[in-house]
């Protein structure tokens, strides 16, 4: 099985890369800051952007919500994401594009009993799912190589959230 994920995993970024290779667009890498709903904590991210084709790019990014600790209880949530953007506009210094794709949120709990005294047992569990992304965002185009933008996606998974994310792309 471990084989067959490896084999698939290099056709895609063997794929990907030829791809890129004739698109027209440049590939970026940036950061972000971004907000979700359900875990109501700031997260920070990474992210990329590679050309496919004409008005087409892969977006795969990681975001890493701050730990949130609540009577003992503490929370930590991650989700990956692997996004398609289309450009719907791409003129006057704004790329205005549509975001779907496939998103694995992982959270896990922990709960000290110390915060009260000891008299129960400590517990931890995690669950990882996997969703839909569906979205929008804006690139804005400054000059240079450092491009800010903005995201809002709605992540279709158990319970939902709502992710506003903005940041810095850089021209690689």
């Amino acid at each position: 099985m471990k084989t067959i994920n490896l084999l698939f995993v290099t056709a895609f970024l063997c794929l990907t890369f030829s791809f890129t290779a004739n698109a027209q667009s440049e590939t970026k890498l940036g950061a972000l800051l971004a907000y979700g709903t359900e875990v109501e904590s700031i997260g920070i991210g990474a992210n990329a952007e590679f050309p496919i084709v004409e008005k087409l790019t892969i977006s795969p990014s990681l975001i890493y919500y701050f730990p949130k600790d609540e009577a003992g209880i503490k929370i930590n949530w991650f989700e990956v994401n692997a996004n398609a953007n289309y450009y719907f506009l791409d003129e006057d210094g704004i790329g205005v594009y549509g975001i779907a794709g496939l998103n694995y949120s992982s959270v896990k709990v922990d709960y000290d009993d110390s915060a009260f005294g000891g008299f129960l047992d400590d517990y931890s569990a995690s669950d990882g799912r996997f969703g839909l992304n569906l979205g929008g965002g804006a690139n804005f185009n400054i000059g240079g190589s450092i491009t800010p933008f903005a995201e809002l996606k709605y992540v279709i998974i158990d319970g939902g959230q709502l992710v506003i994310a903005g940041g810095i792309k850089f021209s690689i």
